[in-house]
């Protein structure tokens, strides 16, 4: 058996300005209801982690801070628990991605409704086409 940690370290965080310019402006996006998810693929030695993820929720949508921080807690732990599917495949391939996620929904969802999406959204990042 092959030993996982399901943490999300500061390695795995997208916070370079350049990056998240570069991600937004060069990147390919869809959507996994109620996830926006864009991504790039970059080159092997660019990044320190396989993949860099960047969660947002819109202020405009959701004015109390208590309310995104519930949100982007419960993307944090969906990617945190399923980001290993994706990290296999970029290894396989010797790839390394960037990757936003953004949530779309006016409302607050459950737990287990964020977690398919980003089971869907970490599924066609595995294949992007």
């Amino acid at each position: 058996m092959v030993n996982r940690k399901f943490t999300f370290p500061k390695q795995e965080r997208l916070s370079w300005k350049r990056h998240i310019d570069l991600l937004f402006a060069h990147g390919r996006s869809f959507v996994a209801f109620p996830l926006r998810v864009i991504y790039l693929p970059v080159e092997e030695d660019a990044l320190s982690a396989r993949a860099s993820v960047l969660i947002s929720v819109p202020k405009k949508k959701f004015k109390r801070a208590v309310k995104r921080n519930l949100i982007k807690r419960r993307m944090r732990e969906a990617y945190r628990i399923h980001k290993h599917d994706l990290f296999d495949a970029l290894a396989n391939n010797r790839q390394r991605m960037l990757v936003a996620f953004l949530y779309l929904d006016k409302e607050i969802l459950p737990f287990s409704e964020i977690e398919k999406a980003m089971q869907k959204a970490l599924d066609v990042l595995r294949n992007p086409k």
